[in-house]
């Protein structure tokens, strides 16, 4: 499937951020169906049992995807988390490249819904996610702390035009 955009990095989220150094660095892609895909790789700063990535990690990458996947087609909106369901199928690994993919699948005025799933290079499913968001703007998101555009708003170009 071929990659539309490349979506923007902050500089210290744990999934996201490129200076975060405990980070998960995902790659974000908005993808021609109106999907969001997230190329990534857990280490082992982030197990919970040795060879299996925490869980609350694996929430939140999921998290993050669906997140993503509202800027597929409304790049300008921001959501925050009201409620998420994680369905664990298999242990997540750490140290092998995953792909995790999320999907809207309802939007209305004030909040947006979907869904992210985890998967490992063999394709297997690892892991599920449904979720709502409601939209609010980054200042509001953000609480109280000044946001800066630099902060939240990275680019790190790659040459990635397709992911299967």
């Amino acid at each position: 499937m071929k990659v539309r955009t490349k979506q923007h990095n902050s500089r210290n989220c744990i999934i996201c951020g490129i200076d975060n150094p405990s980070g998960v660095k995902a790659r974000f892609y908005s993808m021609e169906d109106n999907s969001c895909i997230a190329l990534l790789q857990f280490d082992e700063i982030h197990q919970s049992y040795p060879s299996r990535t925490h869980g609350g990690l694996v929430t939140a990458i999921l998290d993050e995807t669906i997140g993503r996947a509202i800027w597929t087609t409304s790049p300008e909106i921001w959501g925050v988390t009201i409620k998420i369901t994680v369905e664990f199928h298999k242990a997540c690994p750490y140290g092998v490249p995953l792909k995790c993919v999320g999907k809207i699948t309802k939007e209305t005025k004030l909040t947006f819904e979907g869904m992210a799933e985890l998967f490992d290079e063999q394709g297997n499913l690892l892991d599920r996610a449904y979720a709502t968001y409601f939209k609010l703007p980054l200042s509001q998101a953000a609480g109280d702390a000044s946001i800066h555009d630099d902060e939240v708003n990275v680019m790190v170009p790659d040459d990635v035009t397709e992911i299967n």
